[in-house]
């Protein structure tokens, strides 16, 4: 086994920001590297690439690291990235002070992932944005070639 080490700002320090600015402004500070990312996603090794309004892209590169024990990407890693480009996105339509929880995601495993797929994308668009509640949904695809891996929605309490 490979020697693996991961490291990680405080997340604290990343969730008081979070409340401390409108949501597109948070976003598009971790985009630029003025604002660390949070902790998962040293973890599952993805970034967050793109923030407008109702939209965000994450990329993520799958590895053996990923693997399950039949020799393919776990599930996790997909759903990983459709919740936090749904989370985001909702993330994205807030103004300073609220903040958002996930009350439910879905998603479809539609193509098989390993370390020789390359790296993906994760797009999360709002679908519908009100008072309290929001749907989003998320479509991961290979970066190299567009093919849809998979898909997913979401419902979130804005709060």
């Amino acid at each position: 086994m490979a020697d693996l080490k991961i490291t990680w700002e405080d997340p604290a320090e990343l969730a008081a920001r979070a409340h401390g600015s409108s949501g597109l402004d948070f976003l598009r500070a971790i985009v630029a590297r003025e604002l660390p990312p949070a902790p998962i996603q040293a973890l599952m090794g993805f970034e967050l690439i793109e923030a407008d309004e109702g939209r965000v892209v994450f990329r993520g590169e799958p590895g053996e690291q990923h693997y399950n024990p039949i020799g393919t990407v776990h599930g996790g890693f997909a759903a990983t990235l459709i919740d936090s480009a749904t989370g985001a996105a909702v993330h994205s339509t807030l103004e300073q002070g609220r903040a958002y929880v996930t009350l439910e995601v879905k998603y479809n495993l539609v193509r098989q992932i390993t370390a020789d797929t390359g790296a993906v994308l994760a797009e999360g668009k709002v679908t519908h944005r009100g008072k309290t509640v929001a749907t989003v949904e998320a479509r991961l695809t290979s970066e190299e070639g567009g093919a849809l891996l998979a898909h997913g929605t979401s419902t979130c309490l804005i709060r």
